[in-house]
């Protein structure tokens, strides 16, 4: 699974930290959607959730 490119404005708020979906612990950082999210958290939901060949 390829990973995504957080290195785009879109990924940072300066506005400040909220808590993270996934784990609540405050984040800078945001989704595609603009919703807070670490980027291991992102990723590890992403895997967590992708239908694959091996587990469809």
């Amino acid at each position: 699974m390829p990973l995504r490119n957080w290195h785009e404005s879109q990924h940072y708020d300066h506005t400040g930290d909220k808590p993270c979906v996934c784990c609540g612990i405050p984040t800078p950082l945001r989704s595609e959607r603009g919703r807070p999210v670490h980027k291991v958290c992102a990723e590890t939901w992403t895997a967590d959730h992708t239908r694959t060949e091996d587990n469809a």
